[in-house]
């Protein structure tokens, strides 16, 4: 039985978020459970774009930190890694105030690049992905609550997409963005194939409307926790009361018979009732997912241009 264990937290003060989160891992184990010694673990943030400091678009450098903390606690070798959408890893972790806590914990950030592997699915087997998280001993996927104007919710699969490196995700949109149940099935396909050990969802405060990072943040005052990623996603889908027919990457996990039903997830803390939001604001006008070729071209001119040119060259990376 897959279990998704839930907790109220409303703050990110590392003097009650730190306990909160020992509290939240406490039924799964503890981080003990997930973390060996000498382990090397791939923490990944959503970190979607360095533009917006302050409007909840990427996952809090706090939780990260929490985490991390965690993870050497417990003997692993912790390094935090993205493919954001324009820029670097880096460059949107500085812009979004993660570099103090970085430098505190002499943590590295990695930039991915992208290799096939066999674990994915024949449908999309020329999907490159992350060499650098397929090769992590632990990858805790540490996504962000978010509406989302293409997927309606962004939540645990989806950000596993940032392990698509560089310019590939903008490609992979135009290839399978034109069915949003083929996008919804590359989504779960890649979920699968890097198999995160532990997924910790940053709920305390969300962002909604028309997300990913044109809507506003929103408490929902809320941390959520598992080893399976598809079923805390069916969780957090349940406590924003949305339908999860509506969300392409539920909606073809279900097709594809990945994860749990909702009737059989264990929730030994609290249910997803007791967190209930009835008012969550999804977009108010969805978009295609799919992008034209001269909106990829923009796209990869964009990311190069803030990649080499605005980007200061200094680089704090040890990875």
């Amino acid at each position: 039985m897959s279990s998704v264990s839930l907790l109220r937290a409303t703050t990110y003060g590392q003097e009650i978020l730190q306990p909160t989160l020992g509290k939240l891992l406490e039924p799964l184990g503890g981080m003990a459970a997930i973390v060996k010694p000498g382990d090397r673990v791939l923490l990944k943030p959503n970190l979607l774009t360095g533009a917006r400091p302050g409007k909840e678009c990427v996952t809090r450098p706090e939780l990260v930190y929490a985490v991390a903390k965690m993870v050497k606690d417990v003997g692993g070798e912790p390094f935090l890694g993205d493919g954001p959408a324009f820029g670097t890893a880096l460059g949107v972790a500085r812009a979004n105030g993660y570099l103090p806590l970085i430098q505190d914990l002499d943590l590295p950030v990695i930039e991915f690049h992208g290799e096939r592997y066999e674990t994915v699915s024949q449908e999309f087997n020329h999907l490159r992905l992350s060499k650098e998280a397929m090769a992590a001993d632990v990858v805790i996927n540490l996504p962000k609550v978010k509406s989302h104007v293409q997927l309606t919710l962004t939540m645990g699969v989806k950000n596993l997409f940032g392990c698509v490196p560089g310019k590939m995700k903008a490609w992979w949109h135009m290839e399978a963005g034109k069915d949003s149940d083929r996008f919804g099935r590359m989504l779960v396909e890649t979920a699968r194939a890097i198999s995160p050990n532990l997924t910790i969802m940053d709920g305390i405060i969300g962002h909604e409307g028309n997300g990913p990072s044109g809507g506003t943040p929103r408490p929902l005052n809320l941390l959520a926790a598992s080893p399976d990623v598809f079923a805390l996603d069916q969780a957090i889908s349940a406590i924003l009361q949305v339908n999860p027919d509506q969300i392409p990457t539920l909606r073809a996990a279900k097709v594809l018979g990945i994860g749990p039903e909702f009737a059989d997830i264990d929730f030994p803390l609290l249910r997803p009732e007791e967190l209930a939001i009835s008012d969550w604001k999804l977009p108010t006008t969805m978009m295609p997912i799919d992008f034209g070729a001269p909106r990829v071209l923009k796209s990869t001119f964009k990311h190069l241009y803030i990649r080499w040119i605005k980007e200061p060259l200094t680089n704090y990376s040890k990875g």
